[in-house]
């Protein structure tokens, strides 16, 4: 008990859901109070986190099964800080639809306690209890504009997706229990001498299940439909931070307790990532919703963090941990820049309405330049790095066939990219959008344009953290 204060964030939050729920429910007109109470929270939880433990080497905690690292610690600060960003751009947008409700901030602190879990969890059980606790907020969050079908269709359809991976996740956990006679990561790797094979079972079940929750290829279909239905700050949440829990996840589980059955498990992963890679490249062409194109695109993007995990050594696994960290700054400006397409209130994503842009808000379009060439992985933004670290991990473990895939799908995601860059400067003008825009989406664009664009000066940084996390 003595290292109980390395999960003084995950108490910290917990404690504070229970506080605001109450607030809530006793304290009429409370919204913006809560929605203020709850980013306070999550800068208490930063800070917390970033003091206790980052320091810390490997500690493990209640029996074995939390395990606090230097990989936990850095995914915690990154869930934290996409969950403050999220919620801080998602106020002027709730008003609008006249959503701003109470539930809202209190759902996504207890998602993020669930990610948290995940993050940190070293047995299947307190895994999947974060899963769980992530995944019931999620589909809360995916219905919240209750008045438009699209929302409704969106939440439904997730709830029933993600219930069918939740259940293959727990056949496969039982299967792995009843063949190695633990549910420990440490316990599973020291027992990994017989029945391989059928330990192989319980793998691919669980890899499928966590397949279905990071929308790879061929488990995505829930992912363009959710992305449009769902309000857009939502998008922007499913987006940006549950990914980063999923992929803390399969990096545990796949080199903690078997890293012995390499052989089982990489091929699996490597055909999710030609899949996905390909399909999010290819299904994009078509697209003309904006949140549906950023769906397929995040589908081709999760190939690319899983084709490092796929080169099973240290350096691909930080390859996939910084891609992971610029794909998220890069999506949120993206996001920022959706969310400036307003017009009498009403907020636009069709790929149209970005049409002569340019002429009426020049900063505007540059920005979505900026953000769209780094999603392309054009020098020398932050996008190329991403890619680039990514290919070289691939590429130092001999697996040219998997660097040239990736390759040609970078090539053929360029042209829907530029396509949309084409529309912004040279189709003819349509109405101004609005310019009194919040705060906090004129300061975040703002920032994740300048990272984007200047990350070539200090790379190091972000490549010297990661550096110090060495699973294997």
């Amino acid at each position: 008990m003595d290292n109980l204060n390395l999960v003084l964030p995950e108490i910290f939050i917990s404690l504070s859901v229970m506080f605001l729920l109450i607030l809530g429910v006793f304290k009429k007109n409370s919204s913006q109070l809560t929605f203020n109470l709850t980013l306070v929270t999550i800068l208490v939880a930063i800070i917390f986190t970033v003091n206790e433990t980052f320091s810390v080497n490997r500690i493990t905690l209640f029996n074995e099964s939390i395990v606090i690292d230097r990989m936990a610690s850095l995914m915690k600060i990154i869930t934290l800080i996409g969950a403050f960003l999220v919620l801080g751009i998602s106020s002027s947008y709730l008003k609008s639809f006249k959503i701003f409700k109470i539930e809202y901030p209190i759902l996504i602190l207890s998602s993020v306690i669930g990610m948290m879990i995940m993050i940190s969890s070293n047995d299947l059980m307190v895994f999947y209890m974060g899963l769980e606790l992530q995944s019931l907020a999620l589909y809360v969050l995916a219905t919240f504009n209750r008045d438009q079908l699209k929302s409704s269709e969106a939440g439904l359809k997730y709830f029933v997706l993600s219930a069918l991976s939740s259940g293959l996740l727990l056949y496969g956990c039982s299967l792995i229990y009843g063949f190695s006679g633990s549910t420990n990561f440490d316990i599973i790797a020291n027992q990994l001498t017989s029945n391989e094979y059928a330990l192989t079972f319980g793998i691919v079940f669980i890899l499928v299940g966590l397949a279905f929750k990071i929308s790879a290829v061929p488990f995505h279909m829930w992912a363009p439909d959710v992305y449009e239905g769902s309000p857009t700050t939502v998008t922007l949440f499913f987006t940006m931070v549950p990914k980063i829990a999923a992929l803390t996840v399969f990096i545990r589980f796949l080199y903690v307790p078997f890293l012995n059955l390499v052989d089982q498990w990489q091929i699996i992963i490597i055909f999710l990532s030609i899949a996905s890679m390909l399909f999010g490249a290819i299904a994009a062409i078509g697209q003309t919703n904006l949140k549906r194109l950023i769906a397929y695109s995040s589908i081709g993007h999760i190939g690319y963090i899983l084709a490092g995990l796929a080169a099973v050594s240290n350096d691909g696994i930080q390859s996939s941990i910084v891609y992971i960290i610029i794909y998220l700054i890069m999506n949120l400006g993206l996001f920022c820049c959706l969310l400036m397409m307003k017009r009498n209130n009403e907020y636009y994503e069709d790929i149209s309405d970005l049409s002569g842009l340019s002429k009426n808000h020049p900063l505007l379009s540059l920005s979505f330049l900026i953000i769209l060439f780094s999603l392309a992985g054009i020098p020398p933004l932050a996008g190329f790095f991403a890619k680039f670290y990514i290919f070289k991990s691939v590429i130092e473990q001999s697996m040219y066939f998997l660097a040239i895939v990736g390759l040609l799908s970078t090539v053929v995601a360029a042209f829907y990219y530029l396509r949309i860059i084409k529309i912004i400067y040279f189709d003819p003008e349509k109405e101004k959008y609005d310019k009194d825009h919040s705060p906090w989406l004129k300061y975040l664009l703002t920032l994740s344009t300048i990272l984007t664009l200047l990350y070539f000066f200090f790379p190091s940084q972000l490549v010297e953290t990661v550096s110090r996390i060495n699973i294997i």
